[in-house]
């Protein structure tokens, strides 16, 4: 994954009503590998990720610009990541989510994504989010911060959805 520089790499951690989103330290790589290996989690994104991309991961996610560990203001514990790849996608920005199922219906992954989403657009007139067809709680969450459908294709074997929102 190449992250480029983007307003919404550099500026200091975003805070919501109830997160902070900010960028991974070492404290979090347990609970952002469990993101990475969790079935659940990875059930519309290929299945977990073998061990060696994980330590390979593991070694470049700390500090890294673009990734936004989300964390709840109350306590810190963190719940989820949020990602920005700048020309992911016909030279599109795009964001990528992934929570831990203990903490999926309680609305943190829309309020992140939200946030994320409202910084980058600050910078840039479009971003872009994918996600598979069958992936319903996703498709709902993007359509709720204001994506819309922009295509539909087949791609790792799946269906797949595209989103998009503007500026």
């Amino acid at each position: 994954m190449t992250v480029s520089p983007h307003p919404a790499h550099h500026v200091g951690p975003l805070v919501t009503a109830r997160l902070v989103l900010r960028r991974v330290r070492s404290g979090d790589v347990a609970a952002v590998t469990r993101l990475w290996t969790d079935p659940l989690v990875r059930q519309h994104l290929g299945g977990p990720v073998i061990e060696s991309v994980v330590r390979i991961r593991q070694r470049r996610i700390v500090g890294a610009p673009g990734f936004h560990a989300v964390v709840r203001a109350e306590d810190g514990v963190l719940v989820g990541l949020v990602t920005v790849e700048d020309g992911a996608r016909n030279g599109e920005t795009e964001v990528s989510y992934q929570f831990l199922p203990e903490h999926w219906g309680q609305g943190y992954a829309r309020e992140a994504v939200d946030a994320v989403v409202a910084r980058v657009l600050e910078g840039a007139p479009s971003v872009v989010a994918l996600t598979q067809e069958a992936n319903h709680p996703s498709r709902r969450l993007l359509e709720a911060v204001g994506f819309e459908h922009a295509e539909s294709f087949v791609e790792w074997d799946a269906r797949q959805v595209l989103y998009r929102r503007r500026a």
